[in-house]
């Protein structure tokens, strides 16, 4: 038996290889499959099974592409409906794989057709269940993410108690707990940065299993639970009612275009500009009207979030051989509009003379030497963030909710904006700058930057 955890950073997203046999099943695979297939090719074994633990809101599975290239069959769990070919297994239902076999568990709650699967081993003992978005390590999955469903959150964060207390809470304390996110996943809100447990641990440690009731329990499990990000719906529909084949994606996007043809592509489509470098690098020089989302930090994530518009057509700067990586990863999220990029990069743009814009920054200490200004200083972290402490006159503007507070600002005031670290900060400002709003000013390295800064001169002083 060979159990592998084939673990995303940036989505925070867990999909699962397990083998034994000849044979394999992938669980809640990532819509770039070449790794599955090349994985499966070098063990030598047949893909059989698919299982999908609900429809992902997150991220757009591979499920589909993966059946059509290996010939497995995907399985949903009870009340799943799909408009392609799959399995809808009822509860209880064993499906084995070599000398494995998997019990499928219904657990309704984070969504009405999530699903668990029990695995068990060669000698017929339970070792393992995969959760999904039912149970992670410290949480458990929000109750608010059902497609187009009469069934409240309060209805789904009840029906989730009796999953938990029915079908898993049942199981041995030795069971090993393998869910589909870990830390930075918006399907949860207390995750933990361990990405597997015991049951046994989790019964002592996770708020959810120790709810000592279903009032209880719905009540903690809805407390502070900030909006679903726009992207999740659309996802959760794609992974439901199928997708544009990735493949096609990949080489609609990888077109290569000298600065003339990537400026005449832009002024004929009118395509977003997205620049995925460093944001370091970014504040240097870009094109302007080009947002920056940095493809080293949360990048699928942010675009998710921050790419509104499904139909827009969008022209990559990247840097040079990672435009492929960055189309993969958009269509991790469903963004699947990339027409082409600019080749070689962003030296192409300069070596052409074409039009340049950048972003002034200044260090910690010089911005805390204009403390005595009256200064409009914009953090852009989390409101949670912000409320763990902040710079004194700083207003709270997530980056999350850009699109809801943009026409507040006054064009000719001057913004110092900042976040923890310098990723958000830019992007913040790249987006301002796009709409016309340009006086911003980045404060290099964010909040941890000037605590930094702040301490340092009281050590001094």
């Amino acid at each position: 038996m060979k159990i592998e955890q084939l673990y995303t950073g940036c989505l925070a997203e867990a999909a699962y290889y397990i083998e034994s046999e000849g044979e394999a099943i992938i669980i809640d695979p990532l819509r770039d499959i070449q790794p599955y297939i090349q994985k499966l090719e070098r063990n030598h074994v047949k893909l059989k099974f698919i299982l999908e633990t609900h429809f992902h809101a997150d991220f757009v599975s591979g499920h589909i592409d993966l059946a059509e290239a290996t010939g497995a069959i995907i399985v949903y769990g009870p009340k799943a409906a799909t408009t392609f070919k799959s399995h809808i297994a009822h509860d209880r239902e064993k499906l084995t794989v070599g000398k494995l076999t998997i019990e499928v568990l219904h657990t309704p709650g984070h969504t009405p057709e999530s699903s668990c699967y029990l695995l068990y081993d060669e000698t017929g003992n339970k070792h393992a269940i995969f959760t999904g978005d039912t149970l992670f390590i410290g949480d458990v999955g929000r109750p608010d993410l059902a497609i187009k469903s009469d069934l409240t959150k309060e209805d789904l964060a009840g029906m989730l108690y009796d999953s938990l207390e029915t079908k898993i809470k049942t199981l041995p304390d030795s069971i090993l707990i393998y869910p589909a996110h870990g830390a930075g996943s918006a399907c949860g809100k207390n995750m933990s940065k361990d990405t597997f447990d015991t049951l046994g641990n989790q019964k002592l440690t996770n708020y959810a299993l120790k709810a000592k009731d279903k009032a209880t329990f719905i009540k903690e499990v809805l407390k502070d639970l900030q909006p679903a990000p726009s992207y999740f719906s659309v996802n959760a529909l794609m992974n439901k009612e199928g997708y544009k084949n990735t493949a096609e994606v990949i080489k609609q996007g990888s077109i290569a275009l000298d600065a003339d043809a990537f400026e005449k592509m832009q002024l004929q489509t009118h395509a977003l500009l997205l620049d995925t470098r460093d944001p370091v690098t970014f504040k240097e020089g870009f094109i302007p009207g080009s947002i920056n989302i940095g493809l080293d930090g949360q990048f699928a994530p942010w675009a998710g979030v921050l790419i509104t518009d499904n139909t827009q057509p969008i022209l990559l700067i990247t840097e040079p051989d990672k435009e492929k990586e960055a189309i993969i990863r958009l269509a991790r999220v469903g963004v699947d509009n990339v027409i082409g990029y600019l080749k070689s990069g962003y030296t192409t743009w300069e070596v052409a003379g074409k039009p340049e814009d950048r972003i002034e920054s200044i260090t910690p200490k010089e911005f805390l030497s204009k403390t005595g200004d009256t200064l409009a200083i914009i953090d852009a972290r989390r409101a949670s963030e912000y409320e763990s402490g902040h710079v004194d006159g700083a207003i709270n503007l997530p980056l999350d909710y850009i699109n809801d507070w943009t026409n507040s600002l006054d064009k000719n005031k001057t913004y110092y904006v900042h976040c923890a670290g310098g990723y958000r900060s830019v992007i913040t400002e790249s987006i301002l700058k796009s709409r016309n709003i340009h006086n911003v000013i980045d404060v290099a390295g964010g909040y941890g930057a000037i605590q930094k800064e702040l301490q340092e001169s009281k050590n001094i002083n």
